[in-house]
Formats: C-alpha cells, structure tokens, sequence
C-alpha cells in the first residue's frame, strides 16, 4: 500500500536539484520538492513515493499521522519500507 504521508522538512539538500531531508514519523530520508517549490525548513508536506505533493499546515498533519496511526499495521508496514528505503 502506498499512502501520502504529512513530513516536516529538517533541511533543503540541493536547491537545484529540489532535493529537501523531510523527516517522516521519525525517519528522514531525501524527497523531492519540485512540485512544492516554495516548500522551506519546517513546512510540513505530504509525501507520496518520494515527492513532496503540497504543503500542509501542521495541525492537519498531526490529525493525519494520528488517523494513520489508527490504521494499524498497514502504517506500520508503510514505515517499514520507509526505514528501509531510506537505509538503501
């Protein structure tokens, strides 16, 4: 399953490239932030298969991590592949 996940940006990469380090339920890995130009550190966004699809306000994306984290084991098995993608 692939879900879009709210994630805070901690740092801007490669402004060239749009390359932000969005820090997702603890795990932080790099995204793309093309499609989110004006995204800066601490916006919170939603993420989908590495790309950063809008910029969120923060209240919305605790209630979205609060809501998924009621989903149970498909968010989990959503940040298992996370941690492991992120290591790779």
């Amino acid at each position: 399953m692939c879900l879009g996940i709210p994630a805070q940006i901690v740092e801007l990469v490669d402004a060239d490239a749009s390359l932000a380090k969005a820090e997702i339920s603890g795990v932080r890995r790099n995204v793309s932030v093309a499609l989110c130009p004006d995204a800066a550190v601490g916006d919170w966004v939603l993420v989908h298969v590495g790309f950063a699809l809008e910029r969120i306000d923060e209240e919305h994306a605790r209630e979205t991590l609060a809501l998924l984290e009621q989903m149970g084991e498909a968010y989990e098995q959503e940040l298992r592949e996370l941690r492991e993608s992120a290591t790779q």
